[in-house]
């Protein structure tokens, strides 16, 4: 149990013993503030008893204490709004900070894809170059079997009996023309495919 303390004060003219567990500075700051406050209106009521400046200084006390009251239950109220806001804003930081995270993944992501599409059209390139100079190389060795087998047939249609061995060239000439004719055909469809790939990785890559 705290000490209690007695000191003797002094409010309106009168001499009092106030006891309490309260500091012997803070009881006399109480009997100083309530002496203050009877003298201020003994001085602006005139004739009034002390009994009636007592009551109207425990008024004006009370007045004060609640208006102190109201305002501090304010600023609570404003200390509890601003804790609410900063825990909000916290967490909206917090929120924005895993959205740019992702977001900086994602575009790693993406500037990765986009290289890897880059190198995939650069291949691509490449392998439609080697194709075209195919093509052009199968085309002129095309030409040249083509020549050879019309002058052969115009041979053998021009003699009344070719020999076995002419006719024979000439069907190996052409079948392999057949061959050529073949290798050709798919040649064209891996070109036209390889170029509608790269079509769509230069849509994606401009995206």
């Amino acid at each position: 149990m705290s000490e209690r303390n007695t000191v003797a004060v002094r409010i309106y003219g009168q001499e009092y013993n106030i006891s309490g567990e309260a500091s012997r500075d803070h009881i006399m700051r109480v009997a100083d503030y309530v002496d203050s406050k009877m003298q201020e209106i003994g001085e602006a009521v005139v004739n009034a008893s002390n009994t009636g400046v007592a009551v109207l200084a425990a008024v004006n006390i009370a007045d004060e204490y609640f208006g102190r009251e109201t305002a501090m239950a304010e600023l609570q109220e404003k200390n509890d709004q601003l804790i609410s806001d900063t825990q909000r804003y916290a967490l909206l930081w917090e929120e924005a900070k895993q959205s740019l995270a992702q977001y900086k993944e994602e575009m790693a992501g993406t500037r990765a894809q986009q290289e890897e599409n880059l190198r995939t059209l650069n291949d691509k390139n490449n392998r439609i170059a080697e194709l075209t100079q195919q093509l052009e190389e199968i085309s002129g060795h095309n030409e040249v079997l083509r020549s050879r087998c019309e002058e052969l047939t115009r041979r053998a249609e021009s003699a009344e009996a070719a020999p076995e061995e002419a006719q024979r060239a000439i069907r190996e000439l052409e079948a392999k023309n057949r061959d050529i004719e073949s290798s050709f055909f798919d040649i064209q469809m891996e070109n036209i495919h390889l170029k509608n790939e790269l079509e769509n990785l230069r849509k994606q890559l401009n995206r």
